[in-house]
C-alpha cells in the first residue's frame, strides 16, 4: 500500500493485485486512519464489479461512524449499481470535492 497524506484527507492505493484484500487489510488496519478522511484510489482495477466495491462496505461504514470521509475512486461501476453506504467518484478531484461538502455539512451540525 502506498499512503499520500493532504491537508484535508490521506490518498491509499494498492500496490498489490487484489481488491478484496485490500479491503481487508485495510478494515484490519482502520485505526491508524480512523480519524482522517480517506479517498482510496481504484483506478487501476477498470474491472472492478459490485461483489469487489462490497468488500469495502464494512469499511466504510465504520469509517463513517467515525464522523470521517471515505470515498473510493473507481470508475468500473455505473453510478446505478453503487449502493448508497459507499461513495465512489471517477476523479481524485471529485473526492476532494466530496471531503469539502461532507466537512461543511459536519460543521453545520448534519
Amino acid at each position: 500500500m502506498t499512503s499520500k497524506t493532504t491537508e484535508k484527507y490521506t490518498l491509499l492505493q494498492d500496490d498489490q493485485d487484489g481488491v478484496c484484500d485490500f479491503a481487508n487489510f485495510l478494515t484490519r488496519i482502520h485505526e491508524k486512519f480512523a480519524d482522517v478522511n480517506l479517498v482510496i484510489d481504484l483506478l487501476k482495477y477498470d474491472d472492478m464489479n459490485l461483489q469487489d466495491l462490497l468488500c469495502f462496505l464494512t469499511l466504510s461504514n465504520q469509517h463513517r461512524a467515525g464522523k470521517q470521509s471515505l470515498v473510493i475512486v473507481n470508475t468500473a461501476l455505473s453510478r446505478d449499481e453503487i449502493p448508497d453506504e459507499i461513495l465512489v467518484v471517477p476523479t481524485i478531484k471529485e473526492a476532494e470535492d466530496i471531503i469539502d461538502m461532507e466537512e461543511i455539512e459536519r460543521d453545520l451540525g448534519f
